[in-house]
């Protein structure tokens, strides 16, 4: 059984040099979940495996998702997340490995009837292995930051980006989320973000679609190998 997760947008779809394999919907008791079932990995496109019915970032079921790795006999998670930056010396193009987050506005739960109180935190195990699978690439990345999630699916204001700058480093609007629920399925995950755009008023050129869209496929090619590099960590 493939010991490792991964959760990320569209970006395996899209990549000849891993196989996805068998597509599976696990029926999970918070609801339906799509996964890819490789022969390294069970890796869930977060926003569905289509563009036509693309699944926004409010509505993403994360409960079903992380519930279905772990019923699948998964063992660690790795997020591969879209990011916005907060400052102006994390450039589009970089890769942050962030050791927490903020996430104000709430995270969705699995907890339903009994009482379950957890502290929420990136997995330190599944951080440094991502690390050092980057570090064995010669790969620069940082190696630790604050990712601040909103919830989507709209920008943030400029207002709004000068108060999460002072506080964090990186923007998004899934991470946290997927961290909080697979912290409450005793799921060690943790992440890799692309840094793929300046956050709304950091710089004077203005924030749009096509930039994130076009900054994220820059860095793919940069994660996979990352990801092949800990895939390689796990069988030896």
């Amino acid at each position: 059984m493939q010991s490792l997760g991964i959760i990320s947008g569209t970006i395996f779809l899209d990549e000849k040099k891993f196989k996805i394999g068998e597509e599976k919907v696990v029926e999970t008791e918070f609801g339906k979940a799509l996964v890819l079932i490789s022969d390294n990995f069970i890796y869930i496109p977060r926003h569905g495996n289509s563009r036509d019915t693309h699944i926004l970032p409010h509505m993403i079921n994360n409960q079903a998702n992380l519930k279905a790795l772990k019923d699948l006999g998964v063992k660690e998670v790795i997020g591969i997340n879209s990011t916005g930056s907060l400052k102006r010396t994390l450039k589009p193009g970089m890769l942050a490995i962030p050791d927490d987050f903020i996430a104000v506005s709430g995270t969705p739960t699995t907890v339903t009837s009994k009482a379950l109180h957890i502290t929420p935190a990136l997995d330190e195990e599944v951080r440094r292995k991502i690390i050092d699978s980057a570090d064995d690439c010669k790969i620069d990345v940082l190696k630790e930051g604050v990712y601040w999630q909103t919830t989507g699916p709209r920008f943030e204001t400029k207002a709004e980006i000068r108060m999460m700058a002072d506080y964090a480093d990186i923007v998004g609007m899934t991470m946290a989320s997927e961290a909080v629920v697979a912290c409450e399925l005793d799921l060690p995950y943790a992440t890799i973000c692309s840094i793929d755009n300046y956050c709304h008023g950091i710089v004077d050129k203005p924030l749009t679609m096509q930039e994130i869209t076009e900054g994220a496929k820059r860095n793919t090619g940069t994660i996979l190998k990352i990801i092949k590099r800990y895939m390689e960590g796990i069988k030896s």
